[in-house]
């Protein structure tokens, strides 16, 4: 449970960009702070007692050059010397080998002259500590423990010989460096406090837009592309590019997974297309299967029956003949079928348009199934006297009338009548074969242009169909880009096809859709 509490409280009050913002902003300022502490504390009075060094080295050695050209009793070393002195808050006397006081910074020479040579030679009042020594000059840091006060000492021999006296107070380092520090202290405690007012600001400038980028990623990973980066600045800076850039992101990454969908939508396509052309071959391949077995059977056992000559007379031979001619004849239409609907939908068969008398062509087909009304005792009315012309391949048309008619022969019931008639429509001709018998059950309409489908199998058999007879006509329609189908009537059933009949101007219907 602490464990949880501390997480919360971690992630709460430092996973914010603010809070953390404030936070680097305050330890800046306080390691600044005690940086600049330390500094003061460690570096600042060796610094000052160097500094306060070097001005006694330089006010020695012009003092030293001015004695060595013999203008240090002139006036024009007046200015010089007074600069010297009060600039670097030096007091300095000269004193000569006769103890005749050459040059003062001060009026009072006798006292001046006492102080010094106390601080030279009263070492139980003072504590020495020699900073520097050379053959002309030694300096020393004195402390006065009476007076409690700090000095850098210098004296030593001019090159006249002259004796020189130098002197600068130590002021209280210490505390400068304390009061320093105090002021150092409450500096930081208010630049804390100001720096983190305006980290807040400038904070809420940064994450406001940050925060916006995180809300419109969050609704990308949903898919929700609709949400876009609004600058709200009248500048751009590298948050509002990096929006700009989400923006383009944005609009690419939904324009990639629309193309995907579309390419997945068409890969589940072409698998149930695939899926269902592996349904059909496997379909197909059973009812060729199927519709090859019977016929082979009567072929083997006949075959049989004559090499063991059951039956010797020739009456009999010759019926087994025939039944195996029969069969095989069967087999071979069916065949000849298969490759010619093939053809046709694989696009394989050659189209010749041409345009012929489509009235002689129906009756030429009439005339060559003669036998079979007769036999079937079918009434046939054609009335079209007029010749009709249509462009399209003769000799495939003369299929589609042959495969109508033979099935309308097959099916025909009742009255036994069939019907053919050719109805002008504007540049169309539509060719209805009717018969009277029993309609096609309405679940079987959409199916009898399916290869080997077959509404009542028995009767089929019966006549010989392999059920491939419509897939062709469906498959030479489709093939001139036009129309046919089926109509169901109270007393029977109407197929029908159509063609071009406009002076050899052909061309393709709009509206066709595959039967």
């Amino acid at each position: 449970m602490m464990k949880s509490r501390k997480k919360e409280f971690k992630r709460k009050y430092f996973g914010s960009l603010t809070h953390q913002l404030i936070l680097i902003s305050i330890c800046l300022v306080t390691g600044t702070l005690l940086l600049c502490w330390f500094i003061n504390t460690v570096f600042l009075e060796p610094y000052y007692v160097i500094n306060k060094q070097n001005t006694l080295l330089s006010g020695f050695e012009t003092i030293d050059e001015a004695s060595e050209a013999g203008t240090l009793d002139d006036s024009s070393f007046d200015v010089t010397f007074d600069n010297l002195c009060a600039n670097g808050n030096i007091t300095v006397m000269i004193i000569s080998s006769d103890r005749t006081i050459v040059r003062s910074s001060v009026n009072d020479t006798q006292k001046m002259m006492l102080e010094f040579m106390n601080i030279i030679f009263g070492e139980k009042q003072n504590e020495v500590t020699v900073m520097m020594q050379s053959d002309n000059y030694i300096i020393q840091k004195q402390t006065d423990t009476r007076l409690d006060s700090e000095f850098l000492v210098l004296y030593g021999t001019l090159s006249n010989g002259n004796l020189i006296l130098m002197r600068t107070a130590l002021e209280s380092i210490r505390e400068s460096v304390n009061l320093s520090n105090t002021f150092l202290a409450w500096v930081g405690v208010v630049a804390a406090i100001i720096s983190a007012v305006v980290i807040v600001f400038v904070s809420r400038g940064i994450t406001t837009p940050l925060l916006r980028l995180t809300d419109i990623s969050k609704r990308m990973t949903e898919l929700d592309f609709e949400a876009k980066y609004q600058p709200g600045r009248r500048y751009h800076n590298e948050v509002d590019e990096l929006g700009e850039y989400m923006n383009v992101m944005s609009t690419t990454l939904e324009h990639t997974i629309s193309e995907l969908k579309s390419a997945n939508n068409q890969m589940q396509i072409d698998i149930d297309k695939k899926t269902q052309i592996d349904e059909m071959r496997k379909e197909f391949l059973s009812n060729v299967s199927h519709e090859l077995k019977t016929p082979l059977a009567l072929i083997q056992g006949y075959a049989e029956g004559l090499k063991e000559c059951i039956n010797d007379d020739a009456e009999s031979r010759d019926f087994y003949c025939e039944v195996i001619m029969d069969e095989a004849d069967k087999m071979n239409k069916m065949v000849k079928k298969l490759l010619t609907l093939n053809q046709l939908e694989f696009g394989n068969e050659v189209i010749t348009m041409e345009r012929f008398d489509l009235t002689e062509l129906i009756r030429g087909v009439i005339n060559s199934s003669a036998i079979l009304l007769n036999q079937n005792e079918i009434t046939l009315d054609f009335t079209q006297q007029e010749p009709l012309y249509a462009w399209a391949d003769e000799f495939k048309v003369e299929e589609v009338v042959t495969n109508y008619l033979s099935n309308a022969i097959h099916h025909a019931e009742g009255e036994k009548r069939i019907d053919i008639s050719c109805v002008q429509k504007g540049d169309k001709v539509r060719v209805s074969v009717f018969n009277t018998g029993n309609p096609i059950p309405e679940e079987d309409v959409d199916n009898i242009w399916i290869k080997f489908y077959k509404v009542d199998k028995a009767r089929t058999r019966e006549y010989g169909g392999s059920g491939i007879g419509l897939s062709i006509v469906r498959a030479i329609m489709d093939s001139f880009h036009q129309k046919c189908g089926v109509i169901n009537h109270e007393d029977g059933v109407e197929f029908w096809f159509e063609l071009e009949t406009n002076n050899g101007n052909f061309s393709v219907d709009k509206s066709y859709q595959k039967c």
